[in-house]
């Protein structure tokens, strides 16, 4: 018999890949900021990071690390990268300015970095490139 909570549990690869997409759009502004100032340079006067900088070396990764993401290939591995890099940005950026995360400013990294963690662990769900290689490998 289906059940309403068996025909809802049956949408969760298609949920899971809905997060991914948004999610990585969303990191990939994060990076796209700071590389390419867009839609905004970083603050305070709009620029750019230089590219072999801390900052840089992030935003390399949130915008090529988000595209990979956000096609779902090489989900597991890059999630998981990702996720240590929000880490280290809570812990050294956050952090320090204080305990609260509401307070730091540092809820997006923390929601990242879980956000990420999940993913490495579930996998890319539907609408992936992994998904399509899965496929084709089985058939």
């Amino acid at each position: 018999m289906n059940t309403l909570t068996d025909k809802w549990t049956s949408w969760s690869p298609f949920i899971l890949g809905l997060l991914r997409i948004i999610a990585a759009i969303m990191f990939m502004m994060a990076g796209a900021m700071k590389l390419f100032a867009f839609p905004a340079g970083m603050p305070p006067n709009g620029e750019t990071v230089e590219l072999l900088s801390q900052m840089g070396i992030g935003g390399i990764l949130e915008f090529f690390g988000g595209l990979l993401l956000l096609l779902g290939l090489y989900t597991r591995p890059v999630a998981f990268i990702l996720a240590g890099e929000m880490a280290v940005a809570y812990f050294q950026f956050h952090a320090p300015q204080g305990f609260w995360p509401v307070m730091n400013n540092g809820q997006t990294a923390i929601l990242y970095c879980f956000i990420w963690l999940y993913i490495s662990a579930a996998g890319a769900g539907s609408f992936s490139i992994d998904a399509l290689r899965k496929k084709t490998r089985n058939t």
